[in-house]
């Protein structure tokens, strides 16, 4: 039994990372388990997602909320990500993670990195994100798992999902001002990163988020995740690829 157990995990590979790493930059909103306080009960809520800067999830969650009390009585926890499309649902891709759950306290740097990252991708939360009883937390991954459709289930760890090194401080120095300035003068370029890179259709496309590995990009509801040809090793890379990557698009166009 052991055997044919192991025999249904598949090898780890740069494709399953990238399918993992998609999920969870293109969530939009996930189901998030807890433990309920008093009884150990597991306890299931659907929860708005963005992601900070080097792939940990990011919840905005009202203190009122059950899920919320259970969060800071034990922070353990699990994310599910990933949509439904046509036909089974189960045939569709889709990422648990288990984490460690941890409050970021309102006006530390953390939380205003990870409020701007979290409205950039839910402008909409704008309407209560600044209420006292929200709060940002922060989802540390330690191991996930993730299910690619029949017979494609992979075993992954924190170091697959979540960029570590000093790129991670220097592109958030610097990330919402290329982030403006890209909505603000390319939209052209977005439009065709969104169309070449992602074959996503539509027009609106803007850029929502910015990381080593990629982009994130939005169009109202829609969202896309664009990968770049390798990982940003420093933040002086960014716009040399953005500028190679436009030109390419444009070019297949």
């Amino acid at each position: 039994m052991d055997d044919r157990k192991k025999d249904v995990i598949r090898e780890t590979d740069a494709e399953a990372i990238r399918l993992a790493k998609t999920l969870l930059r293109s969530a939009r909103f996930g189901a998030l388990a807890v433990l309920e306080p008093g009884t150990g009960a597991p306890l299931a809520s659907r929860v708005g997602v963005a992601t900070d800067i080097d792939g940990a999830p990011l919840i905005l969650v009202s203190m009122l909320a059950a899920h919320t009390s259970a969060l800071l009585a034990d922070p353990r926890c699990s994310l599910l990500l990933g949509e439904p499309g046509k036909g089974d649902p189960l045939a569709h891709p889709r990422l648990t993670l288990a984490c460690q759950a941890s409050r970021l306290e309102r006006g530390s740097q953390a939380q205003a990195r990870a409020a701007r990252r979290y409205l950039n991708r839910n402008p909409k939360a704008s309407l209560y994100a600044g209420l006292g009883d929200f709060s940002i937390f922060r989802l540390e991954p330690q191991r996930a798992s993730l299910n690619g459709g029949f017979g494609k289930a992979y075993l992954l760890d924190r170091a697959d999902l979540v960029t570590a090194g000093p790129i991670v401080e220097e592109l958030a120095a610097s990330e919402q001002s290329a982030v403006e300035h890209m909505n603000a003068d390319h939209l052209d370029a977005i439009a065709n990163y969104a169309h070449h890179f992602a074959k996503a259709p539509g027009a609106g496309w803007s850029i929502a988020g910015l990381d080593a590995d990629g982009m994130d990009l939005v169009s109202g509801d829609d969202v896309c995740r664009v990968f770049f040809p390798q990982p940003l090793a420093n933040s002086q890379e960014l716009r040399p690829v953005l500028v190679e990557m436009a030109r390419a698009a444009r070019a297949a166009s």
